[in-house]
């Protein structure tokens, strides 16, 4: 059956946001061969009100087909940013009529926020105790008004197991992206990816769209280093080495790097590595100690250690879990 992922479209949304998962989960497609193409996920759209008219942040509205009763169906929830959240964002608690639609929701349903559609798990109480995000212009704010969240403005996405929260914006197309690379794996989230010629993955996090977005045009930049990097990652690979592929210090090449990518570059590179081993593991038979070196690990030890930080789980896990029924 499909997954269904219900869509919570309040007054004041940006239209942008509310087309992201169904851009996204719509376009996720099985590549098994017995029913390859078929779609993963149903997508529907629902108001706190009967079926009618929603309000947007533009000069239009639109015409939603379906009620809160559509929550009862869902298997994810997913909340879009609002202009309009009312007591939500000025008191951290839910309208009435947010409260009722709310009350639809099974337990154990995914529960996803896009920007500040944040606020609104965070006044349902689902955010109490755990980690969260949501634009960084919010976050002071956000943690001011729920300070049982804990906040963490300089990421694109939290993924807290059955919440999710990200940051502003395009961060929700990274948020979507993962959902389905953790559902369905990374072959199928590459080809989401490339259908809507966006990145799979976006290295760092919110910090680096704060202050300055583009390095100015007489800096050098560390694209050089990181293409290098990423064609070796199976050799061992030395801060001195990156920071020699644009004829820089390496302290010179360090600030460089975490001012556009957002992370230090032995974060990314353990970052790049993960995703190599998550492939090889997805897409071969290679042995677990073949993996380790084809990704830069050099031993299992190695390879467990860092795929256990990054995803919580042992490479025979990972494998196990996004092979199943694959063959």
């Amino acid at each position: 059956m499909k997954h269904r992922v219900v869509v919570l479209a309040l007054d004041g949304l940006l239209p942008f946001e509310l087309g992201i998962p169904q851009r996204i989960f719509g376009l996720a497609l099985s590549s098994e061969p017995h029913d390859r193409g078929r779609k993963l996920y149903e997508v529907v759209t629902c108001s706190v009100r009967p079926p009618g008219p929603v309000s947007t942040d533009a000069d239009f509205t639109i015409t939603v087909e379906h009620g809160p009763e559509a929550l009862a169906t869902a298997d994810t929830v997913v909340i879009p940013a609002s202009y309009e959240l009312g007591p939500v964002h000025e008191e951290g608690r839910l309208s009435g009529e947010l409260a009722a639609a709310f009350a639809y929701i099974r337990p154990g349903t995914r529960l996803v926020s896009i920007c500040t559609g944040s606020y609104v798990l965070a006044a349902a109480g689902f955010l109490d105790g755990r980690p969260a995000t949501t634009h960084w212009s919010s976050a002071d704010h956000f943690q001011q008004l729920f300070p049982k969240v804990q906040v963490d403005p300089d990421v694109l996405f939290i993924d807290d197991g059955d919440v999710l929260t990200s940051a502003g914006v395009a961060a929700g197309i990274d948020l979507c992206l993962h959902i389905v690379r953790r559902d369905h794996g990374t072959a199928v989230a590459n080809d989401v990816a490339r259908r809507t010629v966006v990145p799979p993955h976006r290295d760092g996090g919110q910090a680096q769209y704060i202050q300055r977005p583009v390095p100015e045009a007489q800096f050098a930049t560390t694209t050089g280093a990181r293409a290098w990097a990423l064609g070796r990652l199976d050799r061992p690979i030395l801060l001195r080495d990156m920071a020699q592929q644009e004829s820089m210090s390496v302290r010179t090449f360090t600030r460089r790097f975490r001012e556009e990518v957002g992370v230090s570059p032995v974060q990314w590179l353990t970052r790049q590595r993960v995703e190599r081993a998550r492939q090889l593991l997805e897409s071969t038979d290679l042995s677990i100690d073949q993996v380790a070196r084809d990704a830069g690990f050099g031993t299992p030890t190695s390879l467990r250690q860092h795929l256990q930080a990054a995803l919580g789980v042992s490479p025979t896990v990972y494998r196990r879990t996004f092979r199943a029924g694959r063959t």
